[in-house]
């Protein structure tokens, strides 16, 4: 069957949860796009860019395990409502610390650190929480796609206002702004009509329940091999957007407004890499499609790496963007559609371990390294692994059947 760019909408509760995440997501892209400022502003090292990447995420790796196992044994919906608060506590704090503090990199790290624990519990609830938004499943894929686009468009806007919030205002004003978008999501869950939760299978200790999760993947290896490709590419590639502060004031010698536009570009192609994957028909071969977003992804990176002029810069930058995200999605669009319900939860906990765990090792690394080639080497680099890593899972990803399912 055909799929509509919004059939997705006459669920209502994804409608309400798709409108609430469009508002907190432009809030949560000025704020990551501020701390990076900040960071660079204060250090001018691209090593603690790294850094700031690693405090953001690492602790999402430690805890995303633990975090799955929440959301397949208690109510996804409280957990949802209880992280999103905690977000909205954790940039107020950082927007007052900011404001009237003489603050160190060191204690923004530390918030962002704060941050990458309540990730770690609301990135494996909040994707499960969608499949129980779908009333009717056939919708699902759309739902999950359209959920990207929101994301990526957010990432389109969030980062512009960022820019020129924090050229005019300050980094204190973007970290507000972000608590106070969080309302809006918080009020769509408010006015939500769920069913009835029931408990997955109810595990005695913790740890059975990630034992759980690894003997699935272990017996399901389709899967594996494509969070297995989401740790390769979290690792490696993924890190380059942390060099987008050196790019603006060292590469094209320009503002924190430049920076936010890199920024807006990159969100715009994950924007259109999204639309796409919305309008896909039954029948497409996700893992195709996924080896291909991986070859445009490198390639992006490449042409990026020798643009030293901003129009091209731009365009380069949204190439990237859209590789980069039809990656993203394409990966949590295969586990959503093909994992068993009662192991979804599980599943995206190792999902999650494997794009929140790799990216901070990953910006430690690109961090370390552009300190010695620069940062154009250090993305044309990554370009050239991207085309490598592509190539080497063409193999197992080509022939092997990966379908947008129809309940029709």
């Amino acid at each position: 069957m055909n799929i509509t760019l919004f059939k997705a909408f006459r669920n209502h509760n994804f409608r309400l949860f798709f409108w609430g995440q469009a508002v907190s997501q432009m809030g949560t892209w000025m704020q990551r796009t501020a701390v990076y400022w900040v960071v660079y502003e204060k250090t001018h090292s691209t090593f603690m860019l790294g850094a700031a990447l690693f405090a953001s995420q690492f602790p999402s790796f430690l805890f995303s395990l633990f975090g799955g196992v929440v959301s397949d044994k208690y109510n996804r919906y409280r957990v949802v409502l209880f992280t999103q608060t905690a977000a909205m506590v954790q940039a107020a704090l950082l927007a007052l610390l900011v404001a009237f503090t003489q603050y160190t990199v060191w204690e923004v790290l530390s918030f962002s650190a704060m941050l990458g624990i309540i990730n770690a519990f609301d990135v494996p609830a909040r994707q499960a929480l969608v499949y129980d938004m779908v009333e009717q499943k056939e919708d699902l894929g759309n739902a999950i796609a359209l959920n990207s686009t929101m994301v990526n468009t957010a990432g389109l806007i969030g980062p512009a206002i960022a820019g020129l919030v924090l050229a005019k205002y300050g980094a204190a004003n973007c970290f507000a702004l972000n608590a106070l978008s969080f309302i809006a999501v918080l009020v769509s869950l408010w006015r939500m009509k769920l069913p009835k939760w029931v408990g997955g299978k109810q595990t005695k200790k913790v740890s059975e329940g990630l034992h759980e999760g690894w003997r699935y993947l272990k017996n399901t290896p389709s899967i594996a091999r494509v969070i297995l490709l989401m740790a390769v590419s979290s690792l490696f590639l993924m890190p380059y957007f942390t060099l987008m502060p050196v790019y603006a004031k060292e590469i094209l010698h320009r503002d924190a407004a430049m920076y936010g536009y890199l920024n807006s570009f990159t969100g715009l192609g994950a924007a259109l890499g999204a639309i796409f994957l919305a309008l896909l028909k039954s029948g497409a071969n996700l893992r195709r499609i996924l080896i291909i977003a991986t070859l445009i992804f490198g390639v992006g990176l490449i042409l990026f790496s020798y643009a030293v002029i901003i129009p091209f810069s731009l365009a380069f930058a949204m190439m990237a963007g859209l590789g980069m995200m039809l990656q993203m999605t394409l990966v949590i669009t295969i586990i959503q559609t093909q994992v068993s319900m009662e192991m979804r939860g599980r599943v995206i906990s190792y999902y999650a371990m494997a794009f929140f765990g790799m990216q901070p090792l990953g910006g430690l690394l690109i961090g370390f390294v552009s300190r010695y080639i620069h940062a154009p080497a250090t993305l044309l680099a990554q370009g050239i692994l991207a085309i490598i890593i592509a190539i080497a899972f063409i193999p197992s990803f080509w022939n092997e059947p990966s379908k947008i399912p129809s309940v029709e």
